[in-house]
C-alpha cells in the first residue's frame, strides 16, 4: 500500500474519501471535505475560502452531479444562489468528515490519513482508563494509525 498522495496508482486516498462520504450518508450525517484552494487544478469560488482552505458540503441535497473519481471530485453547487462548477483534485483534499460529529480523516501532506480531532465529549470518554478482570488499569483501545 502506498503512502503517497492523490493520483499515484496505489493511493488509498480516493477510496477513503468515498468510504467516509458513504458512511456519513448511511448514518444520516453531512459529508464535508476541506480543500487546499492553492493546489493546482482546484476550481472553487475563492471568495468563500479562508486561510487558503475551503470546506465544501457534499450532501446530495447540496450538490448536483457529484463524481468522486480516483483523480478528481467534480460537482455543481450553489454559492449565494449562483451555480458554480467545482473541480477538486484528490491531491487537494485535506480532510473528509461528517459535519455533525467531526468523525472522518485528516490527510497528512504525504497522503496518509489520521483520525481528526474529535468533539470534546468523545475525547474525554476515550481517555478514561478502566480496570480489566485482573484488576489492572488499561487505557483506551483506540490508537492513531499512520
Amino acid at each position: 500500500m502506498s503512502n503517497s498522495a492523490g493520483s499515484d496508482s496505489g493511493s488509498t486516498k480516493p477510496y477513503l474519501v468515498r468510504a467516509i462520504y458513504d458512511w456519513s450518508l448511511d448514518e444520516g450525517l453531512t459529508p464535508q471535505i476541506m480543500v487546499d484552494v492553492d493546489s493546482a487544478g482546484v476550481t472553487v469560488p475563492l471568495s468563500y475560502a479562508k486561510d487558503g482552505k475551503i470546506v465544501l458540503n457534499l450532501h446530495p441535497n447540496s450538490v448536483r452531479g457529484l463524481e468522486i473519481g480516483n483523480e478528481h471530485l467534480l460537482f455543481s453547487a450553489r454559492f449565494s444562489g449562483r451555480a458554480e462548477n467545482i473541480t477538486v483534485p484528490i491531491d487537494a483534499v485535506l480532510a473528509v468528515y461528517a459535519r455533525e460529529n467531526g468523525q472522518g480523516i485528516v490527510f497528512q501532506p504525504d497522503g496518509s490519513g489520521v483520525t481528526p480531532p474529535q468533539p470534546e465529549r468523545v475525547r474525554r470518554d476515550a481517555a478514561k482508563t478502566t480496570q480489566n478482570q485482573d484488576g489492572q488499569r488499561s487505557g483506551s483501545h483506540l490508537k492513531v494509525v499512520k
